[in-house]
């Protein structure tokens, strides 16, 4: 193993922020390093100003701005045409998070697969998108269907010229996210992964999230192991350290879901980061 490998892993990350104000994009510039992926999450209420505002700011701020693109929200190609086109024009957005989210369909687009396939993304300056996975099962789609979607919508990215990345829905057991990357890679997936976290959350709050997004099996291993712990505020100390020494991942690095607060998690994502590198080098003693 190199040296820098643990470190390179936990340094690497992105994370989310769900309807920033300026105040928060500006303390976010003060804690993240510069170029840091920001993903702008797409709520129901919010307005393309806000999204496109939000985008520009963390532009300005010297943040890479990412925003999020729910599918069956849209309600027609214009619709997505003049959000891209404002979105770069405004914010030289280059990359995207597709997802098919969960409203129900209000125009032409009832998958991520169908805006990849015919939204255009390449001439409104879109050069790499970001596809969901999830390293446990959808609570609502079969497994074998979700491999389906993931090589045709990597397939169908490809033929658009667009660069692909992985982001896997978050999960609480490190043994999992292990063999489900180790799988990808064994069946040829080779795009980088950005592998789902929580970032420091309450645990009424992760239990909330975790019902909600299907993910409650793998927190209640967590549970059952160290109550004690969880006492307050919780992260993904143990997956971290897991994966950052792992072999067989290929690119991969931490994705933050900022559910316990965006500027939290960013100094955890940074704190993070510097121990992970602080043990790597511990370890692996002089050159």
């Amino acid at each position: 193993m190199k040296r820098n490998s643990r470190q390179a892993f936990a340094a690497r990350f992105s994370v989310e922020a769900t309807r920033p104000t300026l105040l928060e994009i500006e303390k976010l510039a003060g804690i993240l390093p510069g170029g840091t992926e920001v993903y702008i999450t797409a709520v129901p209420k919010q307005t393309e100003d806000e999204l496109v505002n939000a985008a520009a700011a963390l532009r300005r701020m010297g943040l890479e701005p990412v925003a999020h693109l729910a599918a069956r929200r849209l309600p027609d190609a214009r619709t997505l045409s003049n959000l891209l086109q404002r979105l770069f024009g405004e914010a030289q957005v280059r990359r995207l998070l597709v997802i098919g989210g969960d409203a129900v369909q209000a125009g032409p687009f009832p998958d991520a697969l169908s805006v990849i396939q015919h939204g255009r993304l390449r001439d409104v300056g879109i050069e790499e998108i970001g596809i969901g996975a999830y390293p446990e099962a959808h609570p609502k789609i079969a497994p074998e269907r979700i491999e389906a979607a993931l090589d045709e919508k990597i397939a169908a990215a490809k033929a658009q010229g667009l660069a692909v990345n992985i982001i896997s829905q978050f999960s609480f057991s490190p043994e999992r996210i292990l063999t489900w990357v180790r799988q990808m890679r064994a069946c040829g997936i080779a795009e980088p992964v950005k592998v789902g976290m929580v970032g420091p959350t309450g645990v009424t709050g992760l239990m909330r999230f975790a019902r909600r997004c299907g993910v409650s099996m793998s927190l209640q291993g967590l549970l059952s192991g160290n109550v004690a712990s969880l006492i307050g505020h919780v992260g993904p100390d143990r997956i971290l350290e897991t994966l950052s020494g792992a072999q067989g991942i290929g690119d991969a690095a931490p994705h933050y879901f900022s559910f316990g607060g965006t500027i939290e998690t960013a100094g955890y994502a940074c704190a993070m980061a510097q121990r992970t590198g602080e043990f790597a080098r511990a370890i692996a003693g002089p050159d």
